[in-house]
């Protein structure tokens, strides 16, 4: 998806860790109020979630962005919020999505043959980046149905 040139849109990339644990009732609920809100703010990306942490990519128009980091930042349902990554961009990468998701399961083979010693925290931006791309390449990202 092509971004217009008038407005100065972003990617940002951050890690957190869950507080509790990861039910599928609680990324439910996020994955449907992000699907809901992004759509409207013009905002997209990606989450992946699952072996206590979280990681999410979103881009947009960057004070759209900033905002929504700053909601995100505040999020009782999970801590240790770290920006990793966080650039002007010409074009989406996740354009597609409102907000997908990608589950971390610890039985991946995927996640065990190409990163068995993945930790975000120590991790470059890039590096992560790169971790959710071999994900969506390697996984199918799950998405509720448009209601």
């Amino acid at each position: 998806m092509r971004v217009p040139s008038h407005t100065i849109n972003v990617r940002l990339l951050y890690v957190s860790r869950a507080v509790g644990p990861q039910t599928t009732t609680m990324t439910t609920t996020i994955l449907a109020q992000a699907q809901t809100n992004n759509a409207q703010q013009g905002i997209t990306g990606v989450l992946c979630q699952g072996q206590g942490f979280f990681f999410q990519v979103i881009e947009g128009e960057r004070s759209r962005v900033n905002t929504l980091y700053s909601r995100i930042s505040a999020d009782a349902r999970h801590k240790d919020v770290e920006l990793l990554h966080y650039q002007e961009i010409s074009e989406r990468r996740f354009g597609q999505w409102s907000m997908a998701l990608v589950h971390l399961s610890v039985d991946d083979p995927m996640v065990k043959l190409q990163h068995p010693d993945f930790d975000p925290y120590s991790a470059s931006g890039p590096q992560v980046m790169q971790q959710v791309m071999d994900l969506l390449e390697t996984g199918q990202p799950i998405t509720l149905p448009v209601g």
